[in-house]
């Protein structure tokens, strides 16, 4: 047993890919067009780190701004000039979206080639069969984590916590590719503690302050957190009680410093996928 985790550098090995992906996107005109509704802070906060992303790899980015009471018909008209300019190579709708939005409409409005966020149907259909061509920019993020830590992954069991569209259910086809034996875990899931023993890699992603605790971690287990929670204070904790659970852990993520870095270096190294779609 290990007496302190290892701890997975998520901005370390972002800054790596972003580098890669600078090399990749050199001559290519390609253009990030988020489109956000409203002024929610954090989506404000989010875009910032997006935006500031694309200038340090040498992308084009556009903020396409609606207001808080945009209509369904005016989001749509949007995406649909996005879908048509051909100066766009990427677009992401943040999320969350004012109440009277349909979000599953919105989201399969979007040109598949231009998802940088993998959330239209057709897009989330190819990475369930394995065929993904634009991943989930959190799930995968999550698995290159893994694999630049040199973590093996093939025949372990991954315990994931949280079945969101979002994380929960695209990470678990993704981890299933790489030979994983995985079991998602949820509000409903009975002797949720005992699963969670279970895991050789465990994932926390349902949004809870430090639910997860030193007694629901097998020794020496791997723990993901992609859980983001604001505490009084401004103070920003995982879904991981860090301090207790990095004592019986192998490795484990920070937040921040984790997986959020890698989310964002994956949509830039889709940006350039996408523009390759595009381009034939």
């Amino acid at each position: 047993m290990n007496y302190m985790a290892k701890i997975i550098c998520g901005k370390t090995h972002a800054a790596a890919i972003r580098s890669e992906v600078k090399t990749k996107a050199a001559g290519k005109n390609c253009k990030l067009v988020a489109v956000l509704v409203g002024d929610n802070p954090a989506s404000v906060v989010y875009i910032g780190m997006k935006e500031k992303a694309c200038a340090e790899v040498g992308l084009g980015f556009e903020l396409k701004k609606l207001p808080e009471e945009a209509t369904q018909k005016e989001v749509l008209e949007l995406i649909d000039s996005l879908n048509n300019d051909t100066s766009v190579t990427g677009v992401l709708v943040q999320q969350p979206f004012p109440p009277q939005l349909n979000k599953d409409e919105i989201l399969s409005h979007l040109d598949p080639r231009k998802d940088v966020d993998c959330l239209h149907p057709y897009n989330v259909g190819l990475a369930a069969t394995g065929q993904g061509r634009l991943l989930p920019c959190t799930p995968a993020g999550c698995v290159e984590l893994l694999k630049r830590e040199g973590i093996e992954i093939s025949g372990k069991n991954a315990v994931i916590v949280g079945r969101s569209d979002i994380v929960g259910k695209p990470l678990s086809l993704l981890l299933l590719a790489e030979n994983a034996t995985v079991t998602i875990c949820h509000s409903r899931t009975k002797n949720l503690a005992e699963e969670c023993r279970r895991a050789d890699i465990l994932v926390a992603a349902l949004g809870r302050p430090k639910f997860i605790t030193a007694d629901m971690v097998k020794p020496d287990a791997v723990i993901i957190d992609v859980g983001v929670n604001r505490l009084e204070g401004k103070k920003i904790c995982g879904d991981v009680d860090y301090e207790n659970c990095e004592k019986i852990a192998s490795y484990i993520t920070p937040v921040p410093g984790g997986v959020g870095p890698m989310t964002v270096a994956t949509l830039m190294e889709n940006c350039v996928k996408a523009w390759e779609l595009q381009n034939g």
